[in-house]
């Protein structure tokens, strides 16, 4: 695996249905290194601190092969990096293989894979389209969240080489498919 983008957004004020909503999911590429820290990426706009970011869900990665199931069913969208609101978007990030505790070495960082995104409203308004929420719980493309074990700068190009395996945990697939049980009851 590979990181083939990295990306921050700036806080963004949206009229969604009549209220004004705080979001951070409008991300966009960036040619410099961004800087991991233990409970977010520097400079990156978290708006909902009780979904997102923390100890848990510092960093949040999403696989490049993703993108092409999703152009099909929006042909119209201009996709552009981190379009998912992703840190960092990876060519080949696979949910059903890579498990919770899974620790990678990434530029001068060591990231533990820790749990599922969870899609909410948010993915819609970014997309400018609510079908995107359904269409995304009903896939395994959830993406990772990591965890920071060790602090530092990351880079596009920066390859992702495990140092810890944990077969005897879920994959993130699996955690997401029993998550999006939990919501259908």
């Amino acid at each position: 695996m590979k990181i083939i983008s990295t990306n921050i957004g700036e806080r963004k004020e949206i009229d969604w249905k009549g209220e004004i909503v705080t979001t951070g999911i409008f991300k966009f590429s960036v040619d410099t290194p961004i800087f991991l820290d233990s409970e977010d990426v520097k400079g990156d706009e978290i708006s909902d601190r009780e979904n997102h970011g923390g100890m848990l869900q510092a960093v949040y990665g999403y696989s490049l092969k993703h993108y092409d199931y999703f152009k099909e069913l929006h042909p119209n969208l201009e996709f552009e990096m981190g379009i998912f609101g992703e840190n960092l978007t990876i060519d080949n990030l696979d949910e059903t293989e890579i498990r919770q505790g899974d620790t990678f070495k990434v530029g001068e960082t060591i990231l533990e894979a820790s749990v599922q995104r969870n899609p909410c409203y948010k993915l819609g308004i970014r997309f400018n389209n609510m079908k995107i929420v359904k269409q995304f719980w009903n896939t395994t493309f959830c993406g990772v969240y990591f965890k920071v074990l060790q602090t530092g700068f990351v880079k596009s190009g920066d390859e992702f080489v495990q140092i810890k395996s944990c077969p005897e945990n879920p994959t993130i697939a699996d955690l997401y498919v029993a998550e999006r049980a939990i919501k259908e009851v």
